[in-house]
């Protein structure tokens, strides 16, 4: 039975002995010891015995306080000896068990061992094989790793050989991002780490390079793009106006009230064409027909690069890089050769500027931000200030109407262009305008050019028209017609073939003209076109007609034709007027409400005086047979004076002439000048101090002369009207008054106002006196007196003598 043990005590660490003063040694020893006892580190005390270099005092401090513990072990023992025995005796017996024990232990590990051998041997294996398969697994795992990573590599390179770029490209992130640090190879992490570079490195220079053939293609591209869109254009302006053409014969029709009008409904085309392309929606890349329009412009290119570029983060880069060559390129479209004519290389400058917007307005559409509005409109300011300073230049140069008319009509054409796509055309059609004027002095210029040559050449004969084509084309093309009714063929016209060519030169200033100001931004340019219509015909024609009359015209026949070609003249100017409204959209009833003076008023008035003069002379020439007359016949002519029938016949072949070519109201003009000239010469006759004195049946001869003139003008009745045969008849008004007033039995009577204002207002009191002398007879002046006395006188000669007296007495 054993012992229980003690209770343990508690250390005391024995008291220093007092010795006088304290030494530090103690000290160490006191605290040395209460470490030890307390079961502290006792670490610093030995750091500090080695720091102060004296060791050799810590083992005596040690030594002494082993000595003092063994005393105190000793006491313990003496303390505790018959436990000490117990359990001495506790542990032999004990020790005799463990024997017995660990026998049992031996005997059953023995056992064990034999048992576990196999389970061992097992257990190894399965560890082995556990090793193995990690080993494999993880091998499999970086084969895996290695393949996939293989097979991203050969699908990268299938699509670097295709083409791809871009395929290319996410297959080298998705290696460097995902890939390149789970690759078990250090030798493919490598490899990998410097390819992907490289690999970058050679799409940037393969799309740059497609890039830059596309920049190259893109500006021959350019130039059929503009081509084709202005061809529309002029397309579209077409069909406009042949359908305004058809509204304006609508309203002819309409105006000449037609009933029988066919209407049909057409099918209206696609009323832009040009929104074709203009509005497709494509993005030009990566659709169905890659970039390509119906323009046949591709941008798969620009897109594809735009697209690569954005993929390596040097989106930026690009897009500077793109706005600066196309800048380069449009600057570079700017010059303007000096070898070639600009009217031979107008239409490539303007379609290559207009193929390079329409590009870049579907770049700014669909790029997806590769080009901003802003650099568009930079862009396009700088075109439209290139492209009004070159066409102030050359328009400054040029001094054709036709040339500068065919290159505004193609700027018009590329103002209504690009204005479909919304860019601001006004500053290139105030340019046009500007050279309005310029272009009309140059146009009339040409036009008075081609009338002096037309007129020169006439030969003042009436125009056969032998078909109907040629009467449509000379007759009814500028409504010269008198009657609807179609004449027979072959036809004689009343005018010679200058008044068509003059028209078709007339007509052809206002077409140009309308062409020069259509699109040109006004909407309403007919009193433009009037003001310039008026000096072509009250400037030009008048004053080139003028020269005509006042140079080449030399005879009778010519002096008619070109009276008679002023009435076609007025016919066509009517018809001018009309044809410059219609074309510019004015409807006719505005221009026909509209009283117009016949602007060749001045020379229709020199045609009729040439004729006139020309008439008179001839008539001049019959009236010198007045100096054959016998004006003192013993007996009256009956039948009338020679020079009368002489000058009947002339009047008479002149009539039958003139009514084929002149209207009434020019011929009766013409006529009444004539008949009022020769009523002159007949007073002027009896006036001229060359009729010395003539008797009565010398006057009964004159009258019957007034009387066949007058029968001339009342036979003209059924070619004029009848009160205008009156007014011929009136012509010979003075001759016939002073006829009457020396016939009449009274010619007192002039002196009473009523009356001479009622029958002789024609004559003047001086001629009237000159000639009742020359009637008296000479010797009953001096002698009647003396042989007359007592005799009744004469009433008629008393009257006449009265009359005489009266007259001088006035004058």
């Amino acid at each position: 039975m054993m012992h229980q043990p003690s209770k343990p005590r508690r250390k005391v660490v024995p008291a220093p002995t007092a010795n006088g003063a304290e030494s530090a040694d103690k000290l160490d020893l006191l605290l040395l010891s209460s470490a030890i006892c307390n079961g502290e580190d006792i670490g610093p005390f030995v750091r500090k015995a080695f720091a102060s270099g004296k060791p050799e005092t810590l083992l005596q401090h040690l030594r002494h306080f082993s000595r003092s513990k063994e005393s105190e072990i000793e006491e313990v023992c003496k303390a505790h000896y018959q436990d000490f025995i117990l359990a001495v005796d506790d542990l032999r017996s004990l020790l005799s068990d463990v024997d017995s024990l660990k026998s049992a232990l031996s005997m059953s590990n023995s056992r064990l061992q034999s048992v576990a051998q196999p389970l061992l041997a097992s257990l190894d294996a399965f560890v082995e094989a556990r090793n193995v398969s990690q080993n494999v697994n993880l091998a499999l795992s970086s084969v895996r790793t290695c393949l996939n990573l293989i097979e991203i590599c050969s699908r990268a390179n299938s699509h670097l050989s295709s083409g791809n770029f871009y395929m290319a490209l996410k297959c080298v992130d998705l290696l460097e991002t995902e890939l390149l640090d789970k690759t078990p190879s250090s030798t493919i992490k490598r490899m990998l780490e410097r390819k992907i570079p490289e690999i970058r490195s050679h799409i940037e220079r393969k799309i740059n390079k497609e890039f830059g053939d596309w920049l190259v293609e893109i500006r021959f591209v350019s130039r059929n793009l503009g081509q084709v869109a202005i061809g529309r254009a002029s397309a579209a302006r077409q069909r406009d106006e042949e359908l305004r053409m058809k509204q304006r014969q609508a309203e002819e029709q309409s105006r000449l009230s037609l009933r029988d009008c066919v209407y049909s409904l057409e099918e209206e085309e696609d009323e832009d064409l040009v929104s074709g392309f203009a509005d497709d929606g494509g993005d030009g890349y990566g659709q169905g027909n890659g970039g390509t329009n119906s323009l046949g412009f591709d941008l798969t290119p620009l897109y594809r690069a735009y697209h690569i570029h954005q993929t390596l983060g040097v989106e930026q880069k690009f897009k500077q890089y793109y706005f600066e060559n196309r800048r380069l390129q449009l600057t570079s479209d700017f010059q303007v050769s000096s070898m070639t004519p600009f009217l031979e290389s107008h239409q490539t400058f303007f379609s290559q500027i207009a193929g390079f917007f329409i590009v870049e307005d579907r770049v700014l559409r669909t790029g997806g931000g590769l080009i901003t509005k802003f650099e568009v409109e930079n862009l396009w300011e700088t075109a439209v200030s290139k492209m009004c300073s070159v066409l102030e230049d050359q328009f400054s140069r040029m001094q054709t109407a036709n040339h500068l008319l065919l290159i505004k009509d193609y700027v018009s054409l590329l103002g209504v262009t690009l204005r479909r796509y919304g860019y601001p055309v006004d500053a290139l059609l105030e340019v046009l305008s500007k050279h309005r004027d310029k272009y009309h002095e140059l146009l009339l210029s040409d036009c008075s050019k081609q009338i002096t040559e037309v007129l020169s050449a006439d030969k003042f004969e009436q125009m056969l028209m032998k078909k109907e084509y040629e009467y449509s084309m000379n007759v009814l093309a500028f409504q010269l017609q008198t009657s609807d009714i179609i004449p027979a063929f072959p036809y004689v016209a009343p005018f010679s073939s200058t008044v068509p060519d003059c028209c078709r030169i007339v007509r052809s200033f206002i077409e140009d003209s309308v062409s020069f100001m259509s699109y040109g931004g006004h909407l309403d340019f007919y009193d433009i076109i009037k003001k310039y219509l008026d000096r072509l015909l009250g400037e030009v024609l008048d004053g080139a007609l003028l020269k005509l009359i006042s140079t080449s015209i030399h005879g009778v026949s010519q002096a008619m034709q070109v009276a008679a070609n002023m009435t076609a003249f007025e016919r066509a100017c009517d018809f001018c007027f009309r044809h410059a409204a219609q074309l510019s959209g004015l409807p006719l009833r505005m221009v026909e409400r509209t009283k117009r003076k016949f602007p060749l008023t001045t020379s229709r008035i020199a045609a009729e005086e040439m004729l006139a003069t020309l008439l008179k002379t001839k008539v001049d020439g019959f009236m010198i047979l007045l100096e054959n007359v016998n004006w003192m016949a013993d007996e009256p002519s009956q039948n009338g004076n020679e020079y009368v029938n002489e000058l009947l016949i002339y009047l008479e072949t002149l009539v039958s002439t003139a009514q084929q070519i002149l209207p009434a109201d020019i011929l009766k003009r013409v006529l009444q000048g004539v008949l009022s000239h020769i009523s002159e010469k007949i007073v002027g006759a009896l006036v001229d101090d060359s009729v010395k004195r003539f008797n009565v049946n010398a006057l009964i001869g004159l009258d019957v002369d007034v009387r066949l003139l007058e029968s001339f003008a009342d036979n003209l009745s059924p070619l004029i009207a009848e009160a205008d045969a009156g007014q011929l008849k009136s012509s010979l008004a003075e001759a016939r008054q002073l006829v009457n007033l020396l016939l009449s039995n009274n010619p007192e009577t002039f002196l009473n106002p009523v009356i001479r204002e009622r029958s002789y207002n024609k004559l003047d009191y001086r001629k009237v006196v000159t000639v009742s002398e020359k009637l008296r007879d000479p010797s009953e002046r001096l002698f009647g007196t003396f042989g007359g006395r007592g005799a009744k006188q004469n009433p008629k000669k008393k009257s006449l003598d009265t009359l005489i007296k009266r007259l001088r007495d006035v004058s």
